[in-house]
């Protein structure tokens, strides 16, 4: 059974706990163990559903990869961008000379 729920049980106890449940659910039993079953066949077939649903989702995304070419997965995509990827713009040296240029606001170094 699951050992790890039950611990060690004998045969005396699991008698006792049978016993126990014929009395509870007498001629019901029948019934409470169909119900039972009836429910883990469903939530199995609810975890196979997801694991198809994640399986297929992977599979799409890798044919996805695919058929980008080569140079956009070397160059990257600009973040956010929708439909048709196009590759990130690389920045002009300009725009890395003014950054540095100026070492904080005017009039901040003392004199």
């Amino acid at each position: 059974m699951f050992p790890a729920l039950i611990g060690n049980l004998g045969t005396t106890e699991v008698i006792v706990i049978l016993v126990l449940a014929l009395l509870l659910f007498g001629r019901r039993l029948p019934e409470v163990g169909r119900s039972l079953g009836r429910g883990i066949v469903e939530f199995k077939k609810g975890v196979k559903g997801i694991e198809d649903d994640i399986r297929d989702d992977m599979d799409r995304s890798d044919r996805d990869i695919e058929r980008i070419p080569e140079t956009q997965k070397r160059e990257g995509f600009r973040a956010g961008s929708s439909g048709d990827a196009a590759p990130a713009p690389k920045p002009d040296s300009t725009d890395v000379d003014k950054g540095s240029a100026g070492a904080g606001p005017a009039g901040s170094h003392a004199s």
